[in-house]
């Protein structure tokens, strides 16, 4: 072996010897799942690991309404909802000013758009209609000549002195509106359910069915660069590619059951977000990248994952997907390849849309978070509302986009520029034990600050010190008591170069405290088979987080096992000695110590005979230094061992009559005769009780008789059945038609309560 090579092997003992030695500790947080465990507010999280900072994110409005369906923005930069509970449609200036103009007698407006002229179409749901929405003008002709005849006969009308006006534009005759959409010539589309119909309506209000589905509902609708129509369905989770004569081709399948939004870029890519188990994946699916807990490996998911639900009942109109678990978006290349492009369990999309640069934003509940997605499973975690679910995007001819969010009913700013601060809380570290903090470790750049505290409770709330500003040098101390929990935080300021953080690390030596035995058994009779020989030292295995269970122990008389169940607090590793002591000793004695495993068995004939008990002693000098290294003990339960066989005394016997009088004395030095059984000429072994017949005494006295073999004919009776002091045998050995035999030959066998056994045997002569 060469210099270099020893260099390795000694190098790589290192490494062993330092995962073996516990001491000081760090918590580092480097992944996008360890990140996601903590509170970000104006700070976003990329999925391969980095916080930095989100752009701005402004609420505009709050509406009365618990629902916002849909969101659309006119020339003027007025922001337009369709809302539920109540159902209303609201004009939202940019400086934040929400004016009802529209109040429908149906439970929702599900959905809306604006035209190149300034009107709006609203649709209701259930068994809803399509509503023009349109500003008055000055003079009562103009606004004569402007506004349609309400031919609906409804209630509904516009809001107060909103100064718009509001009309039945087209009745579609069906349960659900789910989408609008406008072609370049100003016709309307109208997604509808239950019946999977798409009506094309042109700007008198005279309407057709355009495209007829197999489907139950048409979710989605929007238009590719090439003006066809791309629709997603509720059921198979379909997209569909419809050209303006209404000829559809399904562009994919999805694995997911039901899309609920669609986006189309510049370019001509499709982007669908769906939801809903239905069958296995069936595209390519790229490597989701390390650390992006979010990201899911395999779409479609597993078995028993709850699906989006049925189509809502009239008057209940759910949340999209109400239940479901989890969700895709796909990117549906011009070519008419699709491909997974993120996924989460979590996470259900409602919404999709883009930013000032053109990427894709997705809008996702029940956490109310914007991801903006760079790739394949490239994602971050942009923003989050201060509401449930992020339902719909719309954006301003000058970049800014809009989104919008139900429970609560808001309207949010998406700026193209950074906040101005962001914070970034950290999960509450566990140390399990009371610790001493040291130095922080941080890999980052760009103006951010870091700070720390830290408490013996869970709750920060609850009494803990003070934040504590961090240096960022490494090696920089942390400052904070020594504490059993522990918390750090970040701000974030805009700047050349602009702040991240790609890691954070903090050192801290637990104080050692012993280890616990938690249990001590020993089983008499028994042994554990020899442990798996260890690996050569040149293959440095990586010590085990957890230990191995103890192997099942095999019967074996002249054995004894021991095993114990221990812990430490700490997780450092330990190490035991077993000793034992005799009943009435006064020291202990060391049978056998450095024992790595939790078990351990031995030879019984190493003890005399007589009662013991065993102790465990376990130690974490592995991994502490001798000063702090502790130890703790326990005890076992009292048992006894037993080795020596029963001695057989005074063995006689001789015979008369036809009968065989035997008598004999068993003695055992430490435990109770337990059983005795005889054999004449090497017949069955007969049982026989001792005088008394209650085998429970250490010396005990048989007096038996049996019949000679040859002189009778055996009767019937159980061979078995003991043979009592005075009484004769119900069975005979030997032969009865053989003449009598001229000697015989008597054995005997006695055992102890711990089964070991003597023999003895003599031969008589008859005449």
């Amino acid at each position: 072996m060469n210099l270099r090579s020893v260099a390795a092997v000694l190098f790589l003992m290192g490494i062993a010897v330092c995962a073996l030695a516990e001491g000081t500790r760090i918590w580092e947080q480097s992944r996008f799942d360890e990140f996601e465990k903590g509170t970000a507010r104006g700070v976003a999280i990329r999925s391969t690991g980095r916080l930095e900072l989100a752009p701005s994110f402004k609420p505009l409005a709050t509406t009365p309404s618990t629902y916002i369906w849909s969101i659309a923005v006119d020339a003027r930069g007025t922001v337009y909802l369709a809302a539920g509970a109540p159902a209303r449609v609201y004009a939202v200036t940019p400086d934040g000013k929400s004016t009802v103009i529209f109040e429908p007698q149906e439970l929702q407006v599900q959905c809306l758009v604006v035209d190149s002229e300034g009107s709006i179409y609203a649709a209701t749901s259930p068994d809803g209609k399509v509503y023009r929405l349109q500003r008055r003008t000055p003079g009562p002709q103009k606004e004569k000549e402007r506004e349609p005849a309400d031919t609906s006969g409804d209630k509904a009308k516009a809001g107060g002195d909103s100064g718009w006006t509001a009309s039945v534009f087209y009745d579609p005759k069906t349960k659900y509106i789910w989408a609008l959409a406008l072609d370049r010539e100003g016709r309307l589309y109208v997604a509808t359910g239950d019946r999977g119909e798409i009506f094309r309506v042109d700007r008198r209000g005279q309407g057709e069915v355009f495209f007829k589905s197999d489907e139950a509902h048409i979710r989605a609708l929007a238009f590719d660069p090439q003006g066809h129509l791309i629709a997603g369905s509720d059921g198979s989770g379909l997209v569909y590619r419809i050209s303006p004569q209404g000829q559809a081709f399904v562009l994919y399948s999805a694995p997911k059951k039901e899309i609920t939004a669609l986006a189309v870029d510049d370019k001509g890519n499709i982007y669908a977000a769906g939801v809903g188990e239905k069958h296995a994946m069936s595209i390519p699916e790229p490597p989701a990248p390390a650390g992006a807990a979010g990201a899911v490996p395999r779409p479609g998911g597993a078995p028993g994952a709850a699906v989006a639900p049925a189509p809502p009942l009239p008057g209940n109109i759910p949340f999209p997907a109400l239940g479901a678990v989890g969700s895709e978006i796909y990117r549906i290349a011009p070519d008419g390849s699709p491909r997974l492009l993120w996924a989460s369990r979590e996470d259900l999309v409602y919404a999709l849309g883009f930013d000032a640069q053109g990427r894709l934003l997705a809008g996702s509940g029940n956490k109310g978070r914007i991801f903006l997605i760079h790739g394949e499973q490239q994602f971050t975690d942009l923003l989050k509302a201060s509401a449930s679910q992020v339902t719909g995007f719309a954006k301003f001819p000058n970049g800014d986009v809009y989104a919008c969010t139900s429970n609560l009913g808001k309207i949010f700013l998406l700026g193209d520029g950074p906040q101005a601060e962001g914070t970034y809380e950290s999960d509450v570290f566990d140390a399990h034990i009371f610790s001493r903090w040291g130095n922080v470790q941080v890999r980052g750049s760009g103006a951010f600050e870091l700070w720390a505290r830290s408490g013996n409770v869970d709750n920060p709330d609850r009494n803990w010190s003070p934040w504590v500003k961090v240096g960022l040098h490494n090696g920089s101390p942390l400052g904070v008591p020594a504490a059993r929990f522990v918390q750090w935080k970040a701000v974030l300021r805009p700047g050349q170069p602009a702040p991240q953080i790609d890691s954070v690390g903090l050192f801290y030596l637990p104080k050692n405290v012993a280890p616990v035995i938690d249990d001590v058994i020993v089983q008499v009779g028994a042994r554990f088979p020899p442990p798996p020989p260890k690996p050569a030292v040149e293959s440095f295995p990586a010590p085990a987080p957890h230990p191995e269970p103890v192997p099942q122990p095999i019967r074996d008389h002249q054995a004894v096992a021991v095993r114990w169940l221990a812990h430490d607090d700490n997780d450092d590793q330990l190490v035991y000695s077993l000793y034992y002591r005799g009943d009435g000793e006064t020291n202990w004695k060391l049978l056998k110590d450095k024992i790595t495993e939790k078990y351990y068995s031995f030879d019984a004939g190493l003890l005399p005979d007589g009662g013991y008990t065993v102790k465990v002693v376990a130690s974490d000098a592995p991994s502490n230094s001798p000063e702090t290294a502790l130890t703790n003990e326990r005890e076992s339960h009292h048992f006894e061992v037993d080795t020596t066989p029963p001695r057989i005394d005074d063995l006689k016997a001789y015979a008369r009559n036809g009968e065989l009088h035997i008598s004999l004395r068993a003695v055992d030095g430490f435990s109770a005769i337990k059983r005795a059984e005889c054999s004449v000429d090497a017949g069955e072994w007969q049982l026989v009780e001792p005088v008394g017949q209650i085998s429970d005494s250490r010396t005990e006295r048989y007096d038996f008789i049996l019949p000679e073999p040859g002189t009778q004919k055996p009767k019937t009776g159980d061979p078995e059945a003991p043979v009592r002091h005075g009484h004769k045998s119900a069975q005979a050995a030997g032969d009865p038609e053989s003449p009598p035999a001229t000697e015989h030959l008597i054995v005997v066998r006695v055992w102890d309560r711990f089964d070991n056994m003597a023999t003895a045997k003599t031969v008589i002569h008859t005449k």
